[in-house]
Order: C-alpha cells, then sequence, then structure tokens
C-alpha cells in the first residue's frame, strides 16, 4: 500500500457546494475508484487558502494513470470545473505533496 498527498484549490465561497456534491458521489464513480486500487481517501479543506489537501491510499498494483480515460472520471471533473481551479479540459489543477513525516503504528 502507498499513500500520496495533493493540493487542489477550491474556489472562494464553494466549501458548502464541494462538500455536498462529494456527500452525493456516484457510485460508478466511487467503483472506478476502488477498481484503480484506490482504497482510502480523504480531502481537507484549509479556509484561510481555500486548498484542498488530498491524501489518498492505493494498492501497489493501482491504475489510477487510467482513471483520466474514464468517461465517469471526465464527467465529475467537468461537474465540479465551475467550483474549483482546472485546467482548459476541466482536469482539476493539483500539486503533488511530499512526505516530510510518518508517525506508524507502534510495534
Amino acid at each position: 500500500m502507498e499513500t500520496i498527498a495533493f493540493r487542489m484549490v477550491l474556489n472562494p465561497g464553494m466549501r458548502e457546494e464541494y462538500e455536498r456534491r462529494h456527500a452525493q458521489i456516484w457510485p460508478e464513480l466511487v467503483d472506478a475508484l476502488h477498481h484503480a486500487g484506490v482504497r482510502d481517501y480523504r480531502i481537507f479543506f484549509d479556509p484561510d487558502t481555500h486548498h484542498l489537501f488530498a491524501v489518498l491510499a492505493r494498492s501497489s498494483d493501482h491504475t489510477m494513470d487510467q482513471l483520466p480515460q474514464l468517461d465517469v472520471m471526465r464527467k465529475w471533473w467537468d461537474y465540479m470545473a465551475d467550483i474549483m481551479q482546472t485546467a482548459p479540459d476541466h482536469t482539476p489543477l493539483s500539486q503533488p505533496l511530499d512526505p516530510v513525516f510518518h508517525l506508524g503504528s507502534p510495534g
């Protein structure tokens, strides 16, 4: 299992809408993420900067690099493009984050 983190930017005033949309995440998107090897996915919000901090665990044989080719992923990005910073093709702009500390379980 591998853990990665990245940062995205939410448009000001869009937190509630972002949370609403994710509370109603499409089952077919959840299935696609799980099928790609995503095992745990958390997103945190910094209200001072409007940054979203995402942390996910993925299997060692993940296929996340194929997600952008899926219709459901493209549709989700189109759906989210009006409330966050994206590239012209609606891919969310994201910045990978480098790990600097990890406290594991004792033992």
